[in-house]
């Protein structure tokens, strides 16, 4: 095994989670584990695709499989039965989860898409906008109570934490094992200054959701906050600087938005195996 690529264990988890593979026809079909590893080798190098080892075949076969299952929704659905078996498992804390977010500089090559026609998933600003940072992105996550994540969503780096809270509280829902409706509603969640507002805070409660978020200096105090509860927020900041070790991810290379949010899910699959 080299670096950056599935150990056995991680690929034993992974493997019943992919299609099947096609039938030999003609020529040798490209196995899985290989087109993987060097989907993970450019996660984790942030190199562009042409730059690919030959170790791991053509870099347009390697490109060509991560944009298809990303059309195909394959790389959420592996995602969804990862967090959907450790929920089985009782690996997943649903008492308080963590709400935050960070900026990422957006380099040159992610500029000039073109405009999307309406099609499903694409946002015309492509979740690229101007901040202090300069061109950028800004990544929101919800992690659950033991630092795995459970859903992201991508804005501008420009936009307010306070706008992305209802995506990131709808999303994220994990299918329950036996019968019922999938799982989506921790009993608390967490979050900085930034997500306090009356507004947040009734929406949360309406949904049964307890909120754990500070209070600011013009607001009320809230009597009911759980300093210690809160304490507990490095959860989050640790799965972000874990997501940043994938370079792709620390810098955004991807035009697209959609593109973007499948090497974020990509790196969320490697954290859940």
């Amino acid at each position: 095994m080299r670096r950056y690529e599935l150990t056995d264990a991680q690929w034993e988890r992974l493997e019943p989670l992919l299609p099947p593979e096609k039938p030999w026809t003609g020529r040798p079909n490209d196995d899985h584990r290989s087109i993987l590893n060097g989907i993970f080798w450019i996660l984790r190098t942030g190199a562009p695709w042409r730059d690919l080892p030959p170790r791991y075949g053509l870099w347009a076969t390697v490109a060509s499989r991560f944009y298809r299952w990303r059309r195909a929704g394959i790389w959420q659905r592996i995602l969804e039965a990862l967090q959907a078996r450790a929920d089985a498992q009782g690996w997943i804390d649903w008492d308080l989860h963590h709400v935050d977010s960070t900026v990422i500089r957006a380099h040159q090559h992610a500029a000039g898409a073109r405009k999307p026609q309406g099609r499903d998933g694409e946002t015309p600003d492509e979740a690229l906008g101007r901040s202090r940072g300069g061109f950028t992105t800004k990544i929101h996550v919800r992690a659950e109570g033991l630092g795995k994540p459970v859903t992201f969503a991508l804005s501008g780096g420009q936009v307010h934490d306070s706008q992305m809270m209802e995506p990131l509280m709808t999303g994220g829902r994990v299918k329950r094992a036996g019968p019922g409706r999938p799982r989506s509603r921790p009993c608390r969640v967490a979050g900085d200054k930034a997500y306090s507002s009356r507004k947040i805070r009734a929406a949360l409660r309406r949904r049964g959701i307890k909120p754990v978020i500070p209070t600011k200096a013009n607001e009320k105090p809230d009597p009911f906050f759980d300093r210690d509860a809160y304490r507990k927020r490095n959860i989050v900041e640790r799965l972000i600087n874990k997501l940043k070790q994938f370079r792709r991810i620390a810098t955004r290379y991807e035009k697209r938005a959609v593109n973007y949010l499948a090497m974020l899910n990509l790196a969320a699959i490697f954290i859940w195996i």
